[in-house]
């Protein structure tokens, strides 16, 4: 056995244990979107896939400041757990609702005027005219989702992060079934319809679970002033609203390369649908590894443990960066094959596709690492900075290579994954910097719900 894991074997093992159903969960999240477009490319064809992947993209970029800013609360509640306080915990479960409720009608409103305005995206007119519907219903359930992340910001604080995947799952079987049957009774809007109720599912499968679960019963016991509850939305805001844009910033040069590509043309926004659908679900897995280290990092902070501290993170920075390299060699040696479940009888669009599998392949390890930066740094209330680097990274470095490579230097769809893998590299080295910097830095009584560090 390697040195290393010998001394990280017990971190790496309760990580591993902790990450599975999260990894699980996320994983049913973005699969919906990868059955939407399964579905849609092989009933419907590539523009109705190239239609609902940009409406899925933009949707979600708006959508990623909510799931992005309540991801703070898992680790809030981790902190409060590992110090043996109920009520705080209590009170973090009620603040984390209002909080989605709140991010979930002013992000509905900026994804529902987008919609209205979608030309301003530069589309083809069949494009334009099959998103527009598609991206409402999509926003429409981003509320439900927001619900569903903040319930299961408390089960995953406190290490129940099974509740989630399992109803995740049950989704995820819900929304196929639906689609198919939606998608042959009313054509393409079906796949966003059968999105939509399988998510008011997820809701309100969660809090009914929760509510009746005799585990959760002492966190759920009322308890605090409205003053306490608004002191804490402001907390979650103050903390989590940085982390959903560091989100934001990431999805955002993803989202904008969607909009890049498209005017390349049909073709090539249809094979990058389909390569970043692959890697948006590899992606997802490792968000979950991330959440995993981010909860453990939180609990040793509560614990007051600097030497448990540097395990949990490096922990969740070996297992990702395991993981990643086997979805590496994945892409490397299945790319066609990959490629060949998501279109049929469009040679143009698969040897597109297959060769930005091959470029996703290569930048799977930094994709992972800088994910797992984030969750570990948030971990230990650190926010700002990393928003900055994010922020620099996809859009100082990302996007403007990606548009340099792709139009003026002539290199079309590869150009734009190239400049987003140099934006993924620069970010995984910097936040990983940054975790093992501060844990020279750092005094855990310092580590509190309300103390942003920018240090």
């Amino acid at each position: 056995m390697h040195p290393l894991v010998r001394l990280y074997q017990r971190d790496i093992k309760q990580t591993f244990q902790l990450s599975i159903p999260i990894v699980v969960a996320q994983l049913g999240v973005v699969l919906m979107g990868v059955t939407d477009n399964l579905m849609i490319g092989r009933l419907l064809g590539a523009v109705p896939l190239g239609a609902s992947g940009i409406a899925t993209s933009v949707t979600f970029l708006i959508g990623s400041i909510g799931v992005g800013g309540l991801s703070i609360v898992s680790a809030l509640v981790s902190q409060a757990y590992g110090k043996g306080e109920k009520a705080e915990i209590n009170r973090l479960y009620r603040a984390g609702i209002q909080v989605a409720l709140l991010l979930g009608a002013v992000l509905g409103v900026i994804g529902l005027l987008a919609a209205w305005q979608f030309q301003i995206f530069r589309q083809t007119p069949d494009i334009t005219e099959l998103a527009r519907p598609f991206m409402i219903i999509i926003t429409i359930s981003n509320l439900p989702l927001l619900l569903f992340i903040a319930v299961r910001q408390l089960c995953d604080g406190l290490s129940r992060p099974r509740v989630a995947m399992y109803i995740t799952m049950s989704a995820l079987v819900l929304n196929a079934l639906l689609n198919y049957a939606l998608i042959l009774y009313m054509g393409f809007l079906g796949a966003a319809v059968g999105t939509l109720l399988s998510r008011i599912y997820m809701a309100g499968a969660i809090w009914y679970y929760v509510k009746r679960d005799a585990f959760f019963r002492p966190y759920l016991i009322a308890s605090g002033l409205a003053t306490s509850l608004q002191n804490l939305r402001v907390k979650i805001l103050k903390l989590g609203l940085p982390g959903g844009f560091q989100f934001f910033f990431e999805i955002a040069a993803f989202s904008l390369a969607v909009i890049m590509i498209g005017w390349l043309g049909e073709p090539q926004l249809a094979a990058h649908q389909i390569a970043i659908n692959m890697a948006s679900t590899t992606y997802m897995m490792a968000t979950g590894i991330a959440a995993a280290g981010s909860i453990r990092v939180g609990m040793a902070v509560g614990q007051q443990s600097i030497q448990a501290v540097r395990r949990a993170g490096t922990a969740a920075f070996l297992l990702v960066t395991v993981f990643m390299g086997l979805c590496c060699i994945l892409f490397l040696t299945a790319n066609d094959w990959l490629v060949s479940l998501y279109i049929r009888d469009n040679a143009e669009v698969a040897t597109i596709a297959a060769g930005l599998v091959i470029i996703a392949g290569f930048f799977q390890l930094s994709d992972g690492i800088q994910v797992v930066g984030l969750g570990t740094l948030r971990g230990i209330a650190d926010v700002n900075v990393p928003t900055v680097i994010t922020l620099f990274a996809y859009w100082g470095l990302a996007l403007p290579m990606s548009y340099v490579l792709a139009f003026p230097l002539g290199m079309d769809v590869t150009g734009v994954w190239i400049g987003l893998s140099v934006g993924l590299t620069a970010s995984a080295l910097l936040l990983t910097i940054r975790f093992y910097r501060k844990l020279r830095q750092i005094k855990l009584d310092e580590v509190k719900p309300e103390a942003v560090s920018g240090h």
